[in-house]
């Protein structure tokens, strides 16, 4: 079964776009079936998974390309750096030559690598695009009979989805175990990776919380820089987020400090010990989880819609606070996120924001199901399978 990606929109290779796209997340988050299920035939797949072609592609990679022609699908490019300049070297020919392009669409789960072994060699010839886990909007368009507690349980990995046998709880741990434990412990030189992995479960447990690294240094028994660290190495990679805070020289009252999200919340979920959506349900920090998605979702959208924005929190040291502001070139959106349907009560935009953004007179309370109506006259209640498609429409 294929879910449709809102990201494949923008990967037309007709459409007068560089010769390369590069699309960059991190492992089984659907990379490689997106561009094999967008590509033409006359597009070759090769892995550099599989050793022998990571070694040719190493070692000679002008031989290995005169063995590929043609547009190619090239799987998991952070590990053959020396393939780049050999690719900028033909790329470079054929429009000297005024030869029609070759095309080359490459996936890459390391970004860590990608930025250390790849990105300036194809610059002015490549197009960047990032892909994480299905988001809301994509799963409940192909099956809107997936509820959000589902969807906070599994996540949005595709295998979850397209294979729906598979056990979650397995899934995950095995993710967690070669993914998150291994693969990029390995990639930072981290060498405590038991360590690496309790910080990570810690920061789980204050998925939607004002992040404090003295905090997650006490539990986790691991020095705040390395905790800083990590968060840095753990956000690179896409599997957290960090919420900046809004500043404003209106307000000396605003903290400053992020929150944390994780990208995925089945992971966070996962993390955090939970075995099935029962015990999920009667979770106290529930809300934190929902409010995690609604963050996850508005970091697809801008992501799948190609959209030009920046998000930041909203919060005083006195309490105040708005979960998100989204503010484009254009037009800037507030989002409170409510773990409601119904009865949901009116929220106000509070007076020191309203100095920053005058124009702003709306507030978007983004809930766990209903419609979208109008609540008050600075309040519109929004569904949060609806999310995206509300702010295409407003943005």
């Amino acid at each position: 079964m294929w879910i449709n990606r809102d990201l494949a929109a923008f990967l037309d290779t007709k459409a007068g776009g560089l010769p390369v796209q590069i699309m960059i997340g991190p492992r089984q988050t659907g990379k490689t079936s997106l561009f094999r299920h967008i590509s033409d035939k006359d597009f070759n797949f090769v892995s550099f998974d599989d050793l022998q072609n990571r070694d040719l592609a190493q070692k000679d990679p002008a031989f290995f390309l005169s063995q590929h022609e043609g547009n190619l699908i090239l799987d998991e490019v952070q590990y053959v750096p020396n393939l780049f300049n050999e690719i900028k070297k033909r790329i470079d020919e054929e429009r000297f030559l005024s030869r029609p392009p070759v095309f080359y669409r490459m996936t890459g789960s390391n970004q860590i690598l990608m930025d250390k072994n790849i990105k300036e060699t194809l610059v002015g010839r490549a197009s960047y695009f990032n892909l994480n886990t299905l988001s809301v909007n994509e799963i409940t368009e192909q099956d809107k009979k997936h509820s959000i507690i589902s969807i906070l349980f599994k996540g949005g990995w595709p295998q979850l989805y397209n294979e729906p046998g598979t056990d979650v709880v397995d899934y995950l741990n095995d993710y967690i175990n070669s993914f998150v434990e291994k693969d990029i412990a390995r990639t930072a030189g981290i060498e405590k990776v038991d360590a690496f992995l309790s910080v990570t479960k810690f920061l789980a447990n204050r998925a939607g919380e004002l992040l404090n690294y003295d905090s997650v240094s006490k539990d986790s028994g691991v020095v705040s820089n390395t905790v800083k660290e990590w968060v840095a190495v753990l956000e690179r990679i896409g599997i957290v987020y960090r919420l900046r805070p809004y500043s404003s020289n209106l307000n000396k009252r605003l903290t400053k400090q992020p929150k944390i999200y994780f990208w995925d919340t089945g992971l966070a979920v996962r993390l955090q010990g939970f075995r099935d959506e029962a015990t999920l349900r009667s979770n106290p920090k529930l809300g934190n989880l929902f409010e995690n998605l609604v963050c996850a979702e508005i970091l697809k959208w801008k992501n799948n819609f190609r959209k030009n924005i920046e998000i930041y929190l909203w919060h005083t040291k006195d309490g105040e606070e708005v979960d998100f502001i989204i503010k484009g070139t254009d037009k800037t959106v507030f989002i409170e996120s409510k773990m409601a349907m119904q009865g949901v009560e009116p929220v106000m935009i509070p007076d020191d924001l309203k100095k920053d953004f005058p124009h702003v007179d709306k507030v978007v309370i983004v809930t766990y199901g209903g419609d979208i109506k109008t609540i008050s006259h600075s309040c519109v209640q929004v569904p949060l399978y609806k999310l995206a498609n509300y702010l295409n429409s407003a943005s």
